[in-house]
Order: structure tokens, then sequence, then C-alpha cells
């Protein structure tokens, strides 16, 4: 069998867009909050860059999840600006990939970090989850 990040590199990019929504804001969730982008939200689109920059490289029937996540949220985005996140593959090791991310509202850096991911074959990880 192959290696199934054999052709994954260092370098790879990867980047999500979304504009932030009320569902998006922490305000739309805990009573009392402002309406500024969530961190779970920022979070989530990190992820989705880190996914996007290896997926195509990847054989078929194998994916990412993530394993870990290092991130700052360093300033709120409010509702109807543009969130883009990056994610650059730093790191290929066995069946782990670490990225770097962040993530920019258009005017400034909102959030840095690290993301580490897991390749792994979607019939066999479905199958942990199967009703039995």
């Amino acid at each position: 069998m192959t290696e199934p990040l054999e052709n994954v590199r260092v370098g790879m990019t990867g980047r999500k867009e979304v504009v932030v929504t009320r569902d998006m804001t922490v305000g739309a969730h805990i009573e009392g909050m402002p309406f500024v982008h969530g961190t779970p939200m920022m979070v989530l689109a990190m992820e989705i860059a880190s996914s996007d920059a290896v997926k195509a490289h990847l054989p078929p029937g194998w994916a990412t999840v993530g394993s870990e996540v290092n991130i700052r949220h360093l300033a709120p985005t409010p509702m109807g600006r543009t969130v883009v996140a990056t994610a650059r593959v730093v790191e290929v090791s066995g069946r782990s990939l670490l990225f770097a991310v962040e993530a920019h509202d258009g005017e400034r850096l909102i959030g840095d970090g690290s993301h580490r991911r897991g390749v792994v074959n979607l019939e066999s990880f479905a199958k942990r989850f199967a009703a039995g």
C-alpha cells in the first residue's frame, strides 16, 4: 500500500473565505456577548483551509481530520466583514501534518497559530462509528 501523504509537501497552502453572519458571532450563542466573529468559527475556517491545502494530493478514499489546535484570537471582527483563513503545511511526519494558520479580516491579522491534522481512510473511519 502506498503512503497516503506521499504526495503532500511542506509549503502547500489552502484558503477559506467567509463573510461573518449573525450565526457566526459570539452574541448569537451567548446572551449578552457582542455580535463579533466567534473563536470557534475562526478555528473552523482555519481547519477547512488546512484540509483544502492537501485534499487534492491524497489518494481516493482518504481525508484529513483535525487533532490539535493552538490558536490565538487577536481581534474582534464585526458582522458583514470578510474573514480569510490561510494554512501552510510546515511539517509532514508519518500520518500527521502540521500547519501554520492565520486569519485576516481585510484590515488586520485577527488570529494565528498552528493546527495538526491526521490522515484517515474514510471507509475504515466510518466503520468505527457505524451502528452495530
